[in-house]
């Protein structure tokens, strides 16, 4: 449970935080790994999850906009076929060894995603495959309600093979799309396990919240100044894929 170890599990999600939050992602498949691993409810995994989520990547949801980065007209098309599929996932039933394999199966794929290059100064039209990029986001977003993550890790990589936008509107639309959907799969969750067991899960993660405003400003603000891009997208892609594989072996 969490109660028993807060100071490690708490560095653990500063650490997972810091690290998604420099790439632009907010890191819920691996919160919710974490999680799992400690032996807390499965059912409170994605409630804390999507929380986690949501306090990484407001901050840099704001400030693409402030920036003037969001590419709205395009960005939004995307946000809105993901959020009413994110609440259906939230409220869709799911038995424990199928949510947990199902998460090990996430955090396996996101290490792969996290390894797709990207170029900052990448140039060239559109592929054909940009128009249909909206396609992709309503599975992303019933999984990622289901699951408790906030499917930009997934979706970004997409975005970059098919020359949807320049690289900082991809992240600025991955960050808002990881940010909506994690407010609707958060609703949907407590839709299905009502508001009594959110109080729960968030007055027993509050360490953990703390923990991961913490490590988002810091990675957002800080680690890629420290580290390249690239080193960080890798040395997280190893994270995630030790405790998905961990993950899947205890199933």
């Amino acid at each position: 449970m969490i109660g028993a170890v807060p100071a490690l599990l708490a560095l653990a999600f500063l650490v997972t935080a810091l690290l998604y939050a420099s790439v632009g992602f907010g890191g819920g498949s691996t919160y919710s790994a974490l999680l799992a691993l400690s032996g807390l409810d499965y059912r409170l995994l994605p409630l804390v999850s999507l929380a986690c989520n949501i306090v990484v990547v407001t901050g840099g949801s704001i400030r693409f906009a402030r920036a003037g980065l969001t590419p709205w007209k395009k960005a939004l098309v995307i946000v809105a076929l993901g959020a009413p599929a994110s609440f259906l996932g939230g409220l869709t039933p799911i038995k424990e060894a199928t949510f947990l394999t199902l998460l090990g199966a996430s955090l396996v794929l996101t290490s792969l995603f996290m390894l797709v290059p990207v170029r900052e100064d990448a140039k060239g039209a559109a592929t054909r495959f940009a128009r249909w990029m909206p396609l992709a986001a309503a599975p992303l977003g019933y999984f990622a309600g289901l699951v408790g993550i906030g499917g930009g890790v997934f979706l970004s990589p997409l975005l970059h093979l098919a020359r949807w936008h320049e690289a900082r509107g991809i992240a600025a639309t991955a960050s808002l799309f990881i940010l909506v959907n994690s407010l609707f799969g958060l609703a949907g969750q407590m839709v299905k396990n009502g508001p009594d067991l959110f109080g729960q899960a968030i007055g027993a993660a509050l360490p953990l919240l703390i923990a991961v405003v913490i490590g988002g400003q810091v990675g957002s603000l800080m680690a890629t100044r420290v580290l390249p891009p690239h080193w960080i997208r890798w040395l997280t892609a190893l994270l995630v894929l030790v405790v998905g594989v961990r993950l899947l072996v205890g199933v």
